[in-house]
């Protein structure tokens, strides 16, 4: 595993075990093994993009299942989902303000429009870029319902 990223999860897994913070410990131990597990199928050592990557994927797992959760009436499960998110959180980058985010679909957008790009390949192309700008930084799925709302318009 790369130096930096890799390094402050196995930091946090040791001070998680020295706290006997079960819940903090599972959380990171499960963001290991996915690691490893994407070092042994791509037989790469991942680097501190694909490990955000990763963790991006499992912040996600954790929404859905805050979403499936609480429309099932499952409170229990929502806050124990919701403390797994919150350790991951901690590994992400700094969230994108509303402001960066509307700015950089603006611009995206702009482009999009000047190589007069329409429909389906205008939202890939700006997904597409944005992505580069935006990943681990803001909700993805949330940036495409903005970005088809204003192609819409």
């Amino acid at each position: 595993m790369s130096a930096g990223l890799a390094s402050r999860i196995t930091e946090a897994v040791k001070s998680a075990m020295r706290a006997h913070d079960s819940t903090r410990l599972s959380t990171l131990r499960l963001l290991q093994a996915a690691i490893k597990q994407k070092m042994v199928d791509e037989r790469i050592e991942p680097d501190d993009a694909a490990i955000l990557t990763i963790i991006e994927k499992q912040a996600k797992q954790r929404r859905e299942s805050i979403t499936a959760y609480a429309a099932a009436g499952r409170p229990e499960h929502v806050a124990q989902e919701q403390a797994e998110l919150d350790i991951l959180k901690e590994f992400l980058p700094q969230a994108a303000s509303a402001e960066e985010v509307a700015k950089a679909i603006e611009g995206a957008l702009q482009q999009a429009q000047a190589k007069g790009l329409q429909g389906g390949a205008a939202i890939g192309a700006v997904m597409g870029q944005l992505k580069s700008v935006l990943a681990g930084r803001v909700d993805m799925a949330a940036v495409s319902a903005q970005v088809r709302k204003r192609l819409a318009q």
